[in-house]
């Protein structure tokens, strides 16, 4: 497209506005999302630190808590779509639109209805972690250390929640700043906490494992309790008195919540369950296997918070085109979008290829007699990781673009078929059967992101060009 003078004034063309648009949202939210990944990072580098069976355990619980957390916190990102096309419907003439903030505020109260509904078993699994891990085959050692870790992070599962739904309402309403900044002040209380109460300092004693868990449910707490003190004193934001009336359930916004959420839990659930596997795979070959497993995931899930905020801003522009019945606009912003997640990942790639060796060993204590295997193992994986990032940071943004035109069911039914179609038989014939070991099962994962990514954008394609012929 080419740009038009208008009074003199060159117009950016259309897609580069939309570029400029969606950065702007992007980058608070992928730093709030590294943020937050950044608090799992500093539990796994310090339990990395004090023993390689620590980091293993940590690992263990981590994979076991995210594939838990897939309901409640699926049921919690369906705020998303649902506010930005509430808020999109603002834009229709005539009024059609007409009561958008009493929709966005019945939206995002439905949505933590639902997530903490959905928190109580979810919370009462992780109570009994060492017996569940154990009958999944693990260490005994390792699945005793990893319950003591998960009962007490568990208590911190209602205010991450809390902040994943008003997360998602700021997004819609295009002001993620505050969120970033109460995750970056939940970063240093969770380091902070986190050393204090794993080693102890002066004559207060260390409580190992058990302080990291502590730490970090105390971190979630403080910041849901710091984002909801900032948008109270915000005159924009705290005019829809999101817990107002809180005790009255919306049965009708309940019903759309679960019916986006549950499909999103789902796609959740797939994606978490399969790096979850292969973390209770890894811990059949030991701590060493399970730790360096734990080296590269925690990396390249760093690096996939980008690719994870352009996806949830694409999200909000999406759903906001979509609820003002702007097709074409909507299109727009999803490719766009999906551009930018590509272009990222592309870059990291290079980084984790080129740097694998020295990340690998940042995670690890010297004095550790295990830790030059596990460093070298971890180094390998992380180099199959930067294989992968291109077709991770393209499915994530093609998903949150979906999102936005409220598509959850199938994106679920493709992430089923390339996750656990193909990348968990393939990781798995290759580990076992192939005589590869951890990194067949590394490979097995990256073969299932690439069809994953494959079969988002093709659904995308469909969906956004069919939308656009309709509104043409």
């Amino acid at each position: 497209m080419q740009a038009h003078p208008i009074g003199g004034i060159t117009r950016r063309p259309a897609w580069l506005a939309e570029a400029g648009a969606t950065l702007a949202l992007a980058w608070p939210l992928a730093l709030t999302n590294l943020s937050q990944h950044a608090l799992a990072l500093t539990d796994t580098v310090i339990l990395g630190w004090l023993s390689t069976e620590a980091l293993a355990a940590g690992t263990l619980a981590a994979n076991l808590y995210w594939a838990v957390m897939a309901a409640p916190l699926g049921t919690a990102f369906a705020a998303g779509p649902m506010l930005a096309q509430a808020r999109g419907a603002g834009r229709l003439p005539g009024g059609a639109g007409r009561g958008w903030v009493r929709q966005m505020r019945r939206g995002a109260r439905s949505a933590l209805w639902a997530a903490l509904a959905l928190l109580l078993p979810s919370m009462l699994l992780l109570w009994f972690a060492e017996p569940v891990l154990l009958a999944l085959g693990q260490q005994p050692h390792l699945a005793a250390l990893a319950g003591t870790y998960l009962r007490a992070m568990m208590w911190g599962l209602p205010s991450f929640c809390g902040f994943i739904v008003l997360r998602g309402f700021l997004a819609a309403m295009e002001r993620p700043a505050p969120a970033l900044w109460v995750a970056g002040g939940g970063i240093l209380l969770n380091g902070a906490l986190c050393w204090l109460l794993v080693f102890g300092a002066l004559s207060w004693p260390g409580l190992g494992i058990l302080g990291a868990g502590i730490a970090s449910a105390l971190a979630n707490a403080a910041m849901l309790g710091g984002l909801l003190g900032l948008m109270a004193r915000d005159r924009v934001l705290g005019r829809f008195r999101l817990l107002g009336r809180f005790w009255r359930p919306d049965l009708a916004k309940l019903a759309e919540v679960v019916r986006l959420g549950l499909p999103i839990s789902g796609s959740m659930l797939l994606e978490i369950g399969v790096f979850s596997a292969a973390a209770i795979a890894m811990g059949w070959f030991g701590a060493v296997a399970v730790a360096a497993h734990a080296i590269a995931l925690q990396t390249a899930g760093m690096t996939f918070m980008i690719p994870l905020g352009i996806g949830q801003a694409a999200t909000a522009r999406v759903g906001l085109f979509a609820g003002a019945a702007e097709p074409r606009a909507a299109a727009r912003a999803g490719w766009v979008a999906i551009g930018l997640g590509a272009g990222f990942m592309l870059a990291t790639a290079l980084l984790l290829v080129v740097a694998s060796a020295p990340i690998a060993r940042g995670f690890l204590g010297a004095g550790d007699a295990e830790a030059a295997a596990a460093a070298a193992l971890g180094a390998t994986l992380l180099t199959i990781a930067g294989i992968f990032q291109l077709a991770d940071g393209v499915q994530a943004v093609a998903a949150g673009a979906l999102r936005g035109l409220k598509d959850t069911r199938v994106p679920m039914l493709l992430a089923a078929l390339g996750y656990w179609g193909l990348g968990m038989p393939v990781g798995l014939l290759l580990a076992w059967q192939a005589g590869f070991g951890p990194v067949g099962l590394w490979i097995g994962l990256a073969a299932g992101l690439g069809c994953v990514a494959l079969l988002m954008l093709r659904r995308w394609r469909g969906l956004s060009g069919g939308a656009a012929a309709a509104g043409a």
